[in-house]
């Protein structure tokens, strides 16, 4: 049975429209401009800033008085709040596990918040296991978390397809374990010229279809 490594955030949970939904909330608490919620979703950078940078940006920006560990603490559970799975993933991940896939999530990131997200959105119940670099000490593109995940449920390698919206750590990390990949485009075109995606899609249900496809 081959394995479907799955990326976590912008694959199989959307990220993005959450972060936006605790953003205004946010900032509608605070007093701050509408408009500032630009700011705040380039300060983030799709999530690939630091929590710790992004709490001391806003911190200095609104010169807010609250500690940065609490600031921490809100990004991480106010993304989780407004976090939910979409019934057309759950379905593609059990039409998968039903063709014989073995659904496992490599996700880069904090153990409490993942796992918190994977286990509140019923997600859990549709994968097989999850590794999450805070704890396995090493991330994505290192070729050495996909093995990781093969060895969490004693299964080879080969054969498996790595599935995810990240250029470097998904699609780069599937070039360097030697791997098929799916890239969710989420509407921006490829343009690292060092490795390629197999194939492209614009969401988790297509690229699942396009696994099974052959």
């Amino acid at each position: 049975m081959p394995l479907l490594l799955l990326d976590l955030d912008n694959t199989l949970l959307d990220r993005a429209g959450p972060f936006r939904a605790w953003g205004k909330r946010f900032l509608d608490g605070i007093g701050a401009p509408p408009a500032d919620i630009d700011w705040l979703l380039s300060i983030d950078a799709d999530g690939l800033t630091d929590r710790w940078d992004v709490a001391d940006a806003i911190r200095e920006r609104y010169d807010l008085r609250i500690p940065s560990i609490d600031l921490v603490e809100e990004l991480h559970d106010g993304v989780v709040a407004f976090t939910r799975l979409d019934p057309l993933v759950a379905c593609a991940l059990q039409i998968a596990d039903g063709a014989g896939w073995i659904p496992v999530i490599v996700s880069n990131g904090v153990v409490r918040q993942q796992e918190t997200k994977i286990r509140r959105t019923g997600l859990d119940r549709y994968v097989a296991d999850w590794v999450i670099s805070e704890e396995a000490g090493v991330s994505k593109p290192n070729p050495r978390i996909f093995a990781l995940a093969a060895q969490r449920v004693r299964t080879p390698l080969r054969g498996a397809w790595v599935v995810g919206d990240g250029p470097e750590a998904d699609i780069g990390g599937a070039a360097a374990v030697g791997l098929p990949s799916v890239w969710l485009h989420r509407g921006r075109a490829w343009s690292d010229n060092r490795f390629a995606p197999t194939r492209t899609a614009d969401g988790l249900i297509a690229a699942v279809a396009s696994v099974l496809a052959g």
